[in-house]
């Protein structure tokens, strides 16, 4: 195939015009069968068998474990509150004394301040006294109406100037007061 160049500006108007064409390009209709990614089957089956091979040791592990103290650090605790029974002086969450470094004593009332606490231990002094609170081992609505002794960790509250989280509490007094 040649190609003609010609420049028109000082192309002979009277010079004929060449035309040269060119063949189409044959391009076939046929479709190459799609190749299979043969490497999907067995990913597939092996997605399959550590899953459900995942799922049977947990529930054995869970079983297992079932009822026997994880760690020699929680043997002590008591988490569950008696909804009937409590009595002045019972102990509940850590038996450790010296496990929390810091505690407060006042009356245990529910509901926290805008999202911060689930529960709050009213002191003398007012509001600003108040120590919201928080537990991921023992359950404070038992204790609630009691004056008790708290023990936790501090946390820095955006709402409130005392956040706790409480892993140990005494019961001081049944169905105390609330304070002034």
């Amino acid at each position: 195939m040649d190609i003609k160049m010609i420049d028109l500006d000082k192309a002979d108007k009277t010079a004929p015009i060449i035309k040269t064409s060119t063949a189409p390009q044959n391009f076939s209709t046929e479709r190459q069968p799609k190749m299979k990614n043969k490497s999907f089957i067995p990913t597939l089956i092996i997605f399959l068998i550590v899953a459900v091979g995942g799922f049977y040791s947990g529930a054995w592990l869970k079983a297992r474990n079932s009822g026997k103290i994880v760690s020699p650090e929680l043997s002590g605790i008591q988490a569950t509150v008696p909804t009937t029974g409590v009595k002045v002086g019972d102990v509940y969450g850590s038996a450790d004394e010296t496990a929390f470094k810091d505690s407060a004593t006042g009356v245990l009332d529910k509901g926290g301040f805008n999202g911060e606490g689930t529960h709050k231990l009213l002191r003398p002094g007012g509001v600003s006294q108040t120590v919201y609170l928080t537990s991921s081992t023992i359950d404070l609505d038992s204790l609630v109406g009691d004056q008790v002794t708290i023990w936790g960790q501090t946390f820095a509250g955006i709402k409130v100037g005392w956040l706790m989280d409480v892993g140990r509490a005494k019961v001081e007094l049944l169905n105390a007061p609330l304070p002034k």
